[in-house]
């Protein structure tokens, strides 16, 4: 990644489609033209894998397996698992549990046909089944989840939640079919996506995608492999991580997510990460590694705590584990979110794997700030995922700083009347190696167009969308010009 690129934030669930959700199907191909005839080069996606109650991409339950959510319902049909499809009304956001009980239906349909006439499927089934090596764990704890009205797994009678240390209190066989339907289901998402990704090449589009630092406590990855985090004898966790209170997030950080056992994992050879990572590279040719900074040193909680003041710094597993993870995945570009307060041995291990870092310019909206040079190894975004958007942020200042911040910009030549519009020129102008826009950013949306508001139980998180296609594609093709332009 040595040239200069442009990228677009923009997660699947956002792009407008017909069936609830944005998803693999035809809109997403059409998505991708748009991208690529406006000169972008990478898309950012958020996350794909199941997620829970909050529907928080980065709160799922499994580091593998996909969410259903994102099946085509036409795509189906054009295998000849299906006969018809039907409409959910294009909404300005998504409604999880209607558009899951919306696809249920015709996904038990489709199965009955993939079952009658599985010599169709079975040399490509049989294939996927080889290389998804994570598949049967995933199937018998997405049946126990469904058969426990899914209560995290902690909380299963103890056969099933033990099951993982003793399979043999259990009896699989009256599940058979459940099993398979699961098995199915991960074998459509992943053969979807395929084609999405197919098709991104064929365009020259790069999908980018992010790998948490840490996955949640109640997943697959957890209930299956135990002695690799930190937990009591009972399963319950002895640890967990966050942040402590920081300039980025004043009020910290604490989450449900348990601390690894990093000497029991560095005797298996990192395998539970190496895993993650070249599952992930399968798909995805730039992946970005949410709160990197913990490598060089992690924010240790009591297990399940309230207060994110009441911690330890903890020495990460620095060199070792991330020199295994880039080394196994050659071909992927590796992008460190490294947001917050971190420490020069952060940044040192960055240039030692040739890892970009990431800088967000709505965080630093002040004349003084925007002086001091971007690097040139980073990300440059306007804004991510979780931040205000552009216009949100600047809608919300003062007079006198909006006409500082207008000055700054006019002085560098930009002149248009939206300060969205001065904003992605003036990132895509900078010395950053990639810059990335929002969409949101992109199109001048305010706050009605926010992805998630961090730390907060918003029911409008993670479920914001485009409508459809009239309006924002010619916003998408304006930024071509300052594209070309920049040098990118």
């Amino acid at each position: 990644m040595t040239t200069r690129r442009a990228g677009l934030l923009l997660p699947m669930f956002s792009v407008p489609a017909n069936q609830g959700i944005g998803d693999f199907g035809q809109k997403t191909i059409r998505m991708i033209d748009e991208i690529a005839d406006a000169g972008y080069t990478i898309w950012q996606i958020l996350p794909l894998y199941a997620t829970g109650v909050s529907h928080s991409p980065y709160k799922t339950l499994s580091s593998f397996a996909g969410d259903s959510i994102y099946i085509n319902i036409d795509r189906l049909s054009e295998m000849g698992l299906l006969t018809q499809s039907s409409i959910v009304n294009c909404k300005d956001y998504v409604n999880y549990d209607e558009v899951r009980a919306f696809k249920e239906s015709y996904f038990r349909k489709a199965f009955r046909t993939f079952r009658k006439n599985f010599e169709t499927y079975k040399v490509e089934f049989d294939q996927f089944v080889k290389e998804a090596f994570w598949l049967k764990d995933w199937c018998v704890y997405a049946l126990f989840k469904s058969l426990y009205g899914n209560v995290a797994w902690i909380d299963w009678e103890e056969e099933y939640r033990d099951y993982p240390l003793d399979p043999s209190n259990v009896d699989l066989k009256e599940h058979e079919n459940e099993l398979f339907y699961h098995a199915f289901l991960q074998f459509i998402f992943y053969r979807q996506l395929g084609e999405i990704v197919a098709y991104a090449r064929k365009r020259g589009v790069q999908l980018m995608n992010d790998m948490p630092f840490y996955v949640d406590y109640d997943s697959a990855d957890v209930w299956m492999a135990r002695s690799q985090f930190l937990l009591h004898p009972d399963g319950r966790p002895a640890f967990v991580g966050g942040c402590p209170p920081d300039d980025h997030v004043p009020s910290g950080q604490c989450w449900d997510m348990p601390l690894y056992d990093f000497d029991a994992q560095s005797k298996t050879g990192y395998a539970l990460w190496l895993d993650r990572a070249r599952w992930m590279a399968r798909w995805f040719q730039i992946i970005r590694i949410d709160h990197f900074r913990a490598f060089d040193r992690y924010w240790r909680l009591p297990g399940f705590a309230k207060d994110p003041r009441h911690g330890k710094w903890m020495p990460g597993p620095g060199a070792g584990l991330l020199g295994a993870i880039v080394e196994s995945c050659p071909d992927v570009k590796w992008v460190a979110e490294d947001l917050g307060e971190p420490r020069p041995e952060v940044e040192e291990l960055e240039t030692m794997f040739s890892i970009l870092g990431t800088e967000i310019l709505v965080d630093r909206l002040e004349a003084k700030s925007l002086k001091k040079p971007v690097k040139k190894n980073v990300i440059l975004y306007t804004g991510t995922y979780d931040s205000p958007t552009a216009e949100e942020e600047y809608g919300a200042f003062e007079g006198n700083k909006r006409i500082s911040l207008r000055r700054f910009f006019k002085k560098r030549g930009y002149t248009t009347r939206s300060f969205h519009d001065m904003l992605c020129q003036y990132a895509l102008d900078s010395e950053a190696d990639v810059v990335i826009l929002p969409i949101q950013d992109v199109c001048g949306y305010k706050g009605q167009a926010r992805i998630n508001i961090a730390m907060t139980l918003d029911e409008k998180n993670w479920t914001w969308k485009l409508k459809d296609f009239k309006t924002f594609p010619a916003e998408l093709m304006k930024t071509k010009a300052w594209i070309e332009k920049s040098g990118r």
